[in-house]
């Protein structure tokens, strides 16, 4: 069956991938097919709402809100993917060497997580980048470093059952070493559940890293952020609500499209909720 008849079966899932298919690409596409340069601050269309120059209006200093909601696509998507990727590829790793190795391995490994997984998420990334400073790498390790016990803690409970299949017992009998077991035979049975919850986790780092924005600890002005744009629109809802209207439009529209994809690829690879269906 083709890629094409198979998204037809799955609306939900088709709809999800073109909804988050077009946020990337419009993020992608921000330098070219922004109307405006997102930097320029022309003080006489100060807090003007949306019309034929600026469609979604223009925020205090002049500048227009949908070069700015485009550029700030880049940074939330770079930011919150970057670290999404890098914790699961750690996270994914200890809960997968944990589950075969077993023994102190695990033990160890699976007390540090809980250590970190102890704090609130909100208050652990927000300590990090106090102290390494507010920059966007800076973000994305403090969302890294969160939420890497989460894919270590969800990935541990099957590989423990690939670990000790008949497969995996057959493979350290020729002499396969763990590296090859990791990568060759369990990874490929645990994808699916790597890629559902990269996906729902995409959708809430999306929201810490805006979070992290408007509380001045992610990404400084003047680079444009959906989270910074939020705070400053803020202070100026009564003279011209425009900026912070759809920078939290923008905010909502991508976490949504991350949120749906993750629920529809859950639904479409769990074969259990496939025939509940």
């Amino acid at each position: 069956m083709s890629l094409v008849a198979a998204l037809r079966g799955h609306r939900l899932l088709s709809f999800a991938l073109a909804l988050v298919a077009l946020q990337v690409v419009l993020a992608l596409l921000a330098p070219w097919i922004a109307p405006h340069d997102p930097l320029a601050q022309v003080v006489v269309r100060r807090l003007k709402p949306p019309d034929a120059i600026s469609w979604l209006g223009t925020d205090q200093l002049g500048r227009d809100n949908l070069s700015r909601i485009l550029h700030g696509y880049r940074a939330s998507l770079a930011i919150s993917g970057g670290a999404v990727a890098l914790s699961l590829v750690v996270g994914g790793a200890i809960g997968m060497v944990a589950a075969l190795r077993r023994g102190w391995t695990d033990r160890i490994a699976m007390r540090l997580m809980d250590v970190v997984f102890a704090f609130p998420l909100m208050l652990l990334a927000i300590g990090i980048v106090a102290v390494l400073g507010p920059m966007p790498w800076t973000t994305g390790l403090a969302i890294a470093v969160v939420y890497t016990p989460i894919f270590a803690r969800l990935v541990r409970a099957p590989a423990l059952v690939v670990a000790q299949s008949e497969y995996v017992a057959g493979a350290r009998a020729i002499g396969a070493s763990d590296a090859r077991i990791l990568l060759r035979h369990m990874l490929p049975n645990l994808a699916s559940i790597l890629l559902v919850q990269a996906s729902l986790l995409l959708s809430a780092a999306i929201l810490v890293e805006a979070s992290l924005s408007f509380l001045g600890l992610g990404t400084q002005p003047p680079t444009p952020s959906l989270g910074l744009m939020l705070s400053e629109g803020r202070n100026f809802l009564m003279l011209g609500p425009w900026s912070a209207i759809f920078a939290g439009l923008a905010i909502l529209f991508l976490s949504f499209g991350f949120n749906l994809l993750g629920d529809a690829l859950r639904d479409t690879l769990d074969p259990r909720l496939s025939k509940l269906a």
